[in-house]
């Protein structure tokens, strides 16, 4: 096991490690989603009328459907396929007319699930200058040879890796840094249970460590939340398994400097 994974492990079982992670992962998964009212009038309308189709169309038009069914996903891609399959229609129609309006307007605006809200938020850390390096962009920082961390898109970081150190994954780059000369890139994950989902996603990040790259560069994996927890699960398996740079981020400023 790398001594970084080790050190993350007794930071997660040791000391208060979900209250610091809250700095880097801040979720707020009591945030109701804003609705647009034009958009939800038109709802309300379709509703009243009872009109299948025109219902199921402008609740389409919101970023969350009230009801989970397999097939509402095939209408937001193919609209058209609305008039043609009425009885699908009815069906998710009936379920709606079941629930009224007062709960369908309820589960639109329900706060989206926390896994969707973490994207962003490990770069948003990044772009606080938490790690103590300036924060660049991709064209700053290819114009410069000082410590820095890379502030860019999972597209505009993938393709400068591509550019500069042959990086041949088109995903998996949550992190690019220099620290004396030596290019560090990485990917970032939150694990909040255990369970398949979750075990691909720790899967996912370790094929960024078999990627292979050129030059004076180093691949790392930062990963967080329940993999640390010692037990027989999969995820502590993988973690404790692999001889690589597998940490939390609130070992990364550290294991940065270490360098």
């Amino acid at each position: 096991m790398n001594f970084w994974t080790q050190r993350s492990i007794d930071f997660a079982n040791q000391r208060n490690y979900l209250d610091e992670l809250f700095r880097v992962y801040p979720l707020c998964p009591e945030l109701s989603r804003e609705l647009d009212e034009a958009l939800w009038a038109v709802v309300e309308k379709n509703f009243q009328a009872r009109s299948d189709a025109d219902l199921v169309r402008s609740l389409l038009a919101l970023d969350l459907f009230p009801v989970k069914d397999s097939y509402v996903p095939y209408l937001r891609k193919d609209p058209s396929a609305i008039e043609r399959n009425p009885h699908t229609i009815a069906r998710i129609c009936g379920r709606l007319y079941e629930l009224g309006i007062s709960e369908v307007r309820k589960r639109c605006e329900a706060p989206k699930e926390t896994n969707r809200q973490i994207g962003p938020l490990f770069r948003n850390w990044l772009k606080k200058g938490s790690l103590g390096f300036p924060v660049l962009s991709p064209q700053e920082f290819s114009k410069t040879n000082r410590d820095a961390v890379m502030d860019a898109s999972d597209t505009q970081a993938a393709n400068w890796c591509a550019e500069s150190i042959n990086y041949s994954r088109p995903k998996g780059i949550d992190f690019v840094a220099r620290i004396r000369g030596k290019i560090i890139v990485g990917e970032a994950k939150f694990l909040t249970d255990f369970g398949g989902h979750q075990n691909a996603q720790l899967v996912d990040a370790l094929a960024t460590l078999r990627t292979p790259i050129e030059g004076n560069a180093e691949k790392i994996v930062i990963a967080d939340g329940v993999c640390y927890i010692r037990s027989r699960d999969k995820l502590f398996k993988q973690i404790t398994q692999e001889n690589a740079y597998i940490m939390s981020a609130l070992c990364l400023r550290d294991f940065l400097n270490s360098l």
